[in-house]
């Protein structure tokens, strides 16, 4: 694979197609899905000749913009494991601050 190619399939890769979805229509509401998309590259070579180089993608859902009546609004998604590590680190918090109490009042 030469340069030209791995670079028409970065840019491909982060068109705007990637980051907003196809919007649906229902009942009178449009849904626009939109995705964080972010990505890197790199490649070498020496001076015989000999080279490579390779291409990385990652995509997670943002949320949506909803289109109602005219008016637009945005709706994040939401990360059910963020949501949960953040309770887990509020619970082991909780836990070795009770622990040093009941410790020093020993």
């Amino acid at each position: 694979m030469n340069l030209d190619e791995l670079l028409s399939g970065a840019r491909e890769a982060m068109s705007v197609k990637k980051v907003f979805g196809e919007s649906v229509h229902e009942d009178g509401i449009t849904v626009i899905p939109v995705a964080k998309v972010g990505g890197g590259g790199g490649g070498g070579g020496d001076t015989e000749g000999n080279g490579s180089g390779g291409f990385g993608l990652a995509a997670m859902p943002a949320g949506a913009y909803v289109i109602k009546d005219g008016d637009v609004s945005w709706k994040p998604a939401m990360n059910p494991n963020a949501i949960m590590l953040g309770w887990q680190l509020v619970a082991a918090f909780a836990v070795f601050v009770l622990w040093r109490l009941r410790r020093n009042g020993e």
